[in-house]
């Protein structure tokens, strides 16, 4: 016997009756967090633009946050790492995070090494 999908998203909050009504729920909570962010993307509040952590923007911040938020409940969700082992749940989410927080790091010591030899010490390529 096939195993039965589970109707419901958010750990149990909130439950549907159909798997057509899941999706479109699903559907919505991903083009909720879409629109916040292309509101965000068109609007750029100056709060958000001027405020710096970690030596980046925090509206940049809360980009890669929502997009890690929607990889990993599309991850979750519809290709069913809520029905795994703890083992493998663990092994499949904190790996990339842990890959995509190394890049982020590198990226910026870097960017701002090379922005500084830009702004203060670079004269001309010395071929």
């Amino acid at each position: 016997m096939a195993q039965e999908h589970k109707l419901e998203i958010f750990r149990g909050l909130v439950k549907f009756k159909s798997n057509i009504s899941k999706i479109w729920g699903v559907l919505i909570f991903l083009s909720l967090i879409t629109s916040i962010e292309v509101v965000l993307g068109i609007i750029r509040p100056s709060a958000l633009v001027e405020t710096s952590v970690l030596g980046m923007h925090l509206l940049n911040w809360i980009f890669i946050i929502l997009t890690l938020v929607k990889a990993y409940y599309i991850a979750w969700d519809f290709m069913h790492l809520r029905d795994e082992k703890p083992a493998l749940r663990r092994t499949i989410v904190w790996t990339p995070i842990f890959l995509v927080s190394y890049l982020m790091f590198i990226l910026l010591f870097e960017g701002s090494y090379i922005h500084e030899v830009y702004k203060e010490g670079f004269v001309k390529w010395n071929f």
